[in-house]
């Protein structure tokens, strides 16, 4: 008798090659689709798991602003050129968390010896933050005023420059740190004043700054409802407000707030605004003192990586 597989009809044959083609480990009531389904599912969370490890591999790209020394009459050599320069302590500083930090230079669209086509736009748009550093007086000219004395004028071309490039991070929506001269900056950017010369506009005052330079403190508070009063919520140690000790390099303050602006610390006891925040942005604050010259983990001036933190986290949440 002849073998029965060799008599069944081609279809049926054709239909048991296939079934013993299917491998056994599939559900039988897989279909084409279902199967095309999770195929493409697991691509994605296959590209998606390494999207992930990229954004928390990759350091955060932290821009810091330039200052500026302008060329000196009569000068030779490197005293006769425009200098932009970082200084160490607040590069340090931003460097102790694995972040890459970048000095933004200004740009010069009508450059005789070198036209660029580059903005302080494409700096917002590729680096992760922005810390605006301390240096020159923020020229009254800034804030609609005229100085009250030559040596108050300040850097406009400066400011000019700084303005430009916070309004720029802002609008990319990255987060800002401005220290010391950057906080007075935030405040003139949104509309606020400045106290020329605080020894002067406000002689009750606490002296702001002294020749011991860093060495020269004075106590802050964090006023109820502030992000800085919730950030050192240990240091209340017994008091109605939590407070800390920092150093004090400043002769201007905020006078009047800029819209929107957020008082975030006072000194004691003479209540000058010590620090502000921009409510309308996930992260622009000024600081009128010097963090970067804060030791951390120290045990006497109040230990800012709490807000170094804070502003790196903003940083990596909105760096796309």
């Amino acid at each position: 008798m002849a073998n029965g597989d060799n008599n069944d009809p081609p279809q049926m044959r054709r239909k048991s090659d296939q079934e013993q083609a299917k491998p056994r480990y599939l559900d039988p009531g897989d279909t084409v689709f279902s199967l095309w389904r999770r195929v493409l599912l697991a691509r994605y969370r296959r590209l998606a798991a390494a999207a992930t490890r990229h954004i928390i591999q990759r350091p955060l790209h932290i821009g810091v602003s330039a200052r500026i020394f302008h060329p000196e009459p009569g000068a030779t050599g490197l005293r006769s050129k425009n200098l932009q320069y970082l200084e160490e302590s607040i590069a340090q500083w931003v460097m102790s968390r694995d972040v890459l930090v970048f000095m933004i230079p200004t740009v010069n669209k009508d450059g005789l010896l070198h036209p660029s086509n580059i903005r302080l736009r494409d700096y917002a748009r590729h680096l992760d933050g922005l810390v605006l550093q301390g240096g020159a007086d923020v020229s009254p000219q800034s804030y609609a005023e005229t100085p009250t004395r030559p040596e108050w004028g300040g850097d406009r071309a400066r400011d000019m420059y700084e303005l430009e490039l916070l309004h720029e991070f802002v609008e990319a929506g990255k987060p800002v740190l401005g220290i010391c001269r950057g906080c007075q900056l935030i405040n003139v950017a949104f509309g606020g004043s400045l106290f020329q010369d605080i020894a002067s506009d406000v002689p009750a005052a606490l002296a702001h700054v002294h020749d011991d330079y860093d060495r020269h403190r004075h106590i802050v508070t964090f006023p109820p409802g502030s992000s800085l009063a919730r950030l050192f919520k240990e240091q209340r140690q017994g008091r109605e407000q939590p407070q800390g000790l920092v150093n004090s390099i400043h002769h201007q303050a905020v006078k009047t707030l800029g819209r929107d602006m957020q008082v975030e610390a006072l000194s004691l006891p003479d209540q000058m605004i010590e620090a502000i925040r921009y409510r309308k942005a996930p992260f622009v604050m000024g600081l009128q003192w010097h963090p970067e010259f804060h030791r951390a983990g120290g045990a006497e001036l109040l230990d800012c990586t709490p807000i170094l933190d804070n502003f790196l986290r903003v940083a990596r949440e909105t760096r796309f």
